[in-house]
């Protein structure tokens, strides 16, 4: 499962930032003969907001996205795991209400519609917003047993005795 969830995540964000490119091309070609398109700014902000967030849980998902690793690994033994409990808690319970508030924005758009494009839902535009918070908690999820593993297994190096002097 965790497999094809990061294929789909890849295959999304990739499609999304190609057609970003073609779109920001397209547009810049039209400005240069003087026939601005009307709607693609946007559209080209919407699809950065759709990258960033569907690209954040692909990075949940390879637990590449910001965090404090180094802390808990350096803290003592018998603290490690609740310090990655406890950010782990936080994590999810911050997803979980973003994915709240987001649902909320979906509902309170209804019938709203792009000003450039009248034809396209502001509620499809912001759905990224639960959509990709509960994508991202499902890529923690799905992260968590090796994430715990390489936490379990981590032993930093002993530093030789002098400090710096040594090293050399």
């Amino acid at each position: 499962m965790r497999r094809r969830i990061e294929r789909l995540l890849e295959s999304l964000v990739l499609a999304l930032v190609g057609g970003l490119t073609v779109i920001v091309t397209i547009a810049v070609v039209y400005r240069k003969v003087g026939a601005s398109l009307s709607w693609y700014d946007e559209v080209a902000s919407i699809m950065l907001a759709w990258v960033t967030y569907y690209g954040s849980a692909l990075a949940a998902l390879k637990r590449s996205h910001i965090g404090f690793s180094g802390l808990i690994n350096k803290a003592p033994a018998r603290l490690k795991l609740s310090l990655f409990v406890l950010a782990e808690s936080i994590v999810f319970g911050f997803f979980a209400l973003l994915a709240w508030v987001g649902w909320q924005v979906v509902i309170i758009l209804q019938g709203d519609t792009l000003v450039s494009l009248t034809w396209v839902p502001s509620s499809f535009t912001q759905s990224v917003i639960p959509i990709g918070a509960m994508l991202f908690i499902l890529a923690q999820a799905l992260s968590l047993p090796d994430a715990w593993q390489r936490l379990a297994a981590y032993h930093p190096k002993p530093r030789p005795r002098g400090g710096r002097e040594a090293d050399r």
